[in-house]
């Protein structure tokens, strides 16, 4: 295997020329696609990994610019490399992550090319597998993996109408809090994101208002450990589905700083103004519906739910681990939770930005196989398609709680790697007696499988 960053290898079926073969293509260079690679690779399967843009792009140009990972650098990394120049215990900036994602193609020798962007897939006719229709041309593949994961479009509700005389982005946009223009700003969305922007803008001297829906609250560490280590120990990134009715709740929790518990009464206490979930927009006034102190009383419960399983596993296992009683005081609720705005009038509050943190949505648009739902999400089984040879990665929730993180998607890839290979040894199979000569369209795919190290 032999890595590429080039963006224009030979061989890759530009126009005119006899479509490449190969025999798994990998969508996406990200985290997904190189896990992907590296358990592919290790099988000696033979892969293309192909990226419109460059290693690692979200990282590099969809955050803002004082991003960190939300889990320390023992945790969030891929369990054969660690983050070199980053403690354990410390949060690795997004450049660090781009920079570890290049180090680690390096490493593996993944076969990743750039600059390439897939327009379509499509089942061949006549043929096996599928044809990868590129900006390079076409490339045929036995076994196609969408690693494009969930973060594809920007997802804004259609909410405010874009002549409503405000500036509106999304959290992908977002970079620095100079970039915005003079004026307050309303955040809507209190996940990871939305909270560290707030925070960040409210501290740059502008008024902040922050829109908070359902979420939950982990402490970002309790009694000495961070809480992915609580979350491992109890057995809570092994769950396979969200507890009913949380299949949308975010996560609230914070790697900026050095790390630290999200507290939405402290934020209120800095000056930030808290507001219930946003439902609507009237031309002048956004309306909030009021839920703010329950979404928010919803969040300490799952906080100091925690608190109880980790107390109850460190009793179980007679650990030395220091006591922590502090960690159960919440603080008195500002006036802005107790008395919460539910109509704010854009103009009268000065508002000229509003910023959506408000997730994405997946594009699968370009995939023209039988492995979607009515509403255009991928049916599958842990990654699995419906449709024979496609397989998804990247997927939140993809076999497991922690399948959207770093260490989480290398596992799924493994077993997708695993489902390759067993799909490969079936091919592979010849009955007793049966007869050596193919026939004439079986000697076509025959000829094409030797020249990809297909069986």
């Amino acid at each position: 295997m032999s890595t590429a960053h080039d963006e224009n290898p030979a061989g890759t079926g530009m126009t005119g020329r006899a479509p490449e073969q190969t025999e798994v293509v990998v969508i996406g260079a990200g985290q997904a696609g190189i896990a992907m690679s590296e358990h592919l690779g290790a099988r000696g399967i033979p892969h293309i990994v192909l990226e419109r843009d460059r290693i690692a792009e979200r990282w590099r140009t969809m955050r803002w610019d004082s991003l960190v990972a939300n889990g320390p650098a023992w945790h969030d990394r891929f369990p054969s490399l660690e983050i070199a120049g980053v403690g354990d215990d410390e949060f690795a900036t997004k450049d660090r992550m781009a920079r570890y994602f290049e180090e680690y193609v390096e490493m593996i020798e993944a076969p990743v090319r750039t600059g390439v962007e897939v327009t379509a897939v499509r089942k061949r006719e006549g043929g096996a597998g599928f044809r990868v229709e590129t900006s390079r041309g076409d490339i045929h593949a036995r076994y196609v993996v969408a690693a494009t994961g969930p973060f594809q479009q920007p997802a804004i509700p259609q909410i405010v109408p874009a002549d409503a005389g405000v500036e509106q982005l999304h959290s992908s946009q977002y970079h620095r809090p100079d970039q915005l223009a003079q004026g307050a700003v309303l955040v809507v969305g209190a996940g990871s994101s939305g909270v560290q922007i707030a925070a960040e803008v409210q501290r740059s001297g502008k008024r902040v208002y922050l829109s908070v829906g359902p979420h939950d609250r982990p402490p970002r560490a309790y009694r000495g450990r961070d809480f992915v280590w609580w979350l491992g120990v109890l057995g809570l990134w092994e769950m396979s589905t969200p507890p009913q009715g949380a299949e949308h709740v975010t996560i609230a929790v914070s790697g900026a700083d050095g790390g630290h518990t999200v507290d939405f009464r402290r934020l209120a206490d800095d000056g930030v103004t808290l507001v219930g979930r946003t439902a609507s927009f009237d031309g002048r006034s956004m309306h909030f519906n009021a839920d703010l102190r329950e979404n928010i009383l919803r969040g300490d419960a799952n906080y100091l739910g925690l608190l109880d399983q980790a107390d109850e596993f460190i009793e179980r296992n007679g650990l030395d681990l220091p006591e922590e009683p502090e960690a159960r005081i919440l603080g008195p609720e500002a006036d802005c939770i107790v008395d919460p705005i539910l109509d704010l009038d854009l103009r009268a509050a000065g508002i000229t930005t509003i910023i959506w943190a408000t997730g994405f949505a997946a594009d699968y648009s370009w995939m023209h196989v039988d492995a979607f739902d009515e509403a255009g999400r991928p049916k599958h089984q842990r990654g699995v398609a419906a449709e024979p040879g496609i397989y998804f990665l990247g997927l939140p929730w993809q076999s497991r709680r922690g399948s959207s993180f770093i260490w989480g998607v290398w596992h799924d890839a493994k077993y997708l790697a695993d489902s390759i290979e067993i799909q490969r040894g079936y091919l592979t199979y010849r009955a007793p007696g049966e007869a050596s000569a193919p026939s004439a369209d079986h000697r076509h795919d025959r000829r094409e499988a030797l020249s990809t190290g297909v069986n």
